[in-house]
């Protein structure tokens, strides 16, 4: 009985080490087909349909609307993009953000032993150069009968 007591109490608290984490967006989920889909000339409701509503829309002149989003995995891994369309009149002039950005978060550490290695061939490299400064580089050949 006191054996079937731990072992459901073991069970349990292991059962507490693997807690589910939500992905979070926030904001409008923008793909990059989307962003390319955008074109100068296309009307308000045209950019409308195929963003969605604009989390920012400036209150003092509509020719403004920016697209942000904010998603993080539940491994942690976040990406964050911003797109902003420009409009004249009721047409797309001019569209910002169309780049998928460089995230740092997909940037791996060095491994130490590369960058050890890196160092040790460029000080070799470095040697090699130093010490061919003093000496002249090639084969001279001289004539037959002269010295060189």
């Amino acid at each position: 009985m006191r054996a079937l007591l731990i072992l459901t109490a073991i069970l349990a608290l292991s059962a507490c080490s693997l807690i589910y984490k939500l992905p979070t967006r926030q904001g409008n989920v923008i793909d990059q087909k989307q962003v390319d889909q955008l074109a100068l000339g296309m009307t308000r409701d045209q950019v409308r349909y195929l963003l969605g509503t604009a989390v920012a829309a400036s209150p003092f002149t509509g020719n403004r609307w920016d697209y942000i989003g904010y998603y993080k995995s539940p491994r942690g891994e976040e990406s964050r993009r911003a797109v902003t369309v420009f409009f004249d009149g009721d047409k797309v002039s001019r569209i910002d953000g169309q780049a998928a950005p460089e995230t740092v978060t997909n940037l791996q550490p060095p491994d130490p032993k590369t960058v050890i290695n890196q160092q040790k061939k460029e000080a070799t490299e470095d040697s090699r150069a130093e010490s061919a400064k003093g000496h002249d580089a090639g084969v001279i050949i001289t004539p037959p009968n002269q010295t060189p």
